[in-house]
This record gives structure tokens, sequence and C-alpha cells, in this order.
């Protein structure tokens, strides 16, 4: 899906109090449509989870997607890259 759609539908989602994360592979999108919460990927398109066929992989980047949601959003957007060398956490 495209980055710019997956971040102004996070917006609205926001907008109407479900709390969201996106999964960006293009960080310049998620800095110029400010969604309320990202996870900027270093992976090529097509693979935002990074890898086929290495789930640990995977669910480290779906943790540190997760771990956004606790922070809130209501402090402005919350962009974080996402750093495949540590286990799953991202650094702002």
């Amino acid at each position: 899906m495209c980055n710019q759609a997956v971040c102004l539908a996070a917006a609205e989602l926001e907008r109407h109090g479900i709390a969201t994360v996106a999964l960006v592979l293009l960080r310049h999108v998620a800095e110029a449509v400010r969604p309320p919460r990202a996870l900027a990927l270093p992976f090529r398109h097509g693979h935002p989870l990074d890898a086929p066929n290495d789930p640990a992989r995977q669910h480290a980047v779906l943790e540190a997607a997760l771990k956004l949601l606790e922070s809130p959003a209501a402090h402005g957007p919350l962009l974080v890259d996402y750093d495949p060398r540590s286990s799953g956490e991202g650094s702002a």
C-alpha cells in the first residue's frame, strides 16, 4: 500500500480514537504527511517486515511497531527509525 495513503489513513483513524502505527519504507513521506506514529523501516519495497520466511525478524519488527503505541501521539507525531541490528528496538 502507498506510504502516503497509510499515513493519511492512520491520521484519520486517530482522529476517531483508534490508535495506529504506520509502517513506512519511505521516511521522507512520513516526514511530510506526519502520521501520529510511524516506524520507518530500512527494508526494500515489498518486504516491510524484512526477509520472507524469517518469523523471528518479522516479529521483532512488529514488536517495535507495537511499542510505539505506548507513546501518546497527543504531543505531536512520532517517527522512529527501526534498527534491525538492535533486538527489535527503534531509535528516535
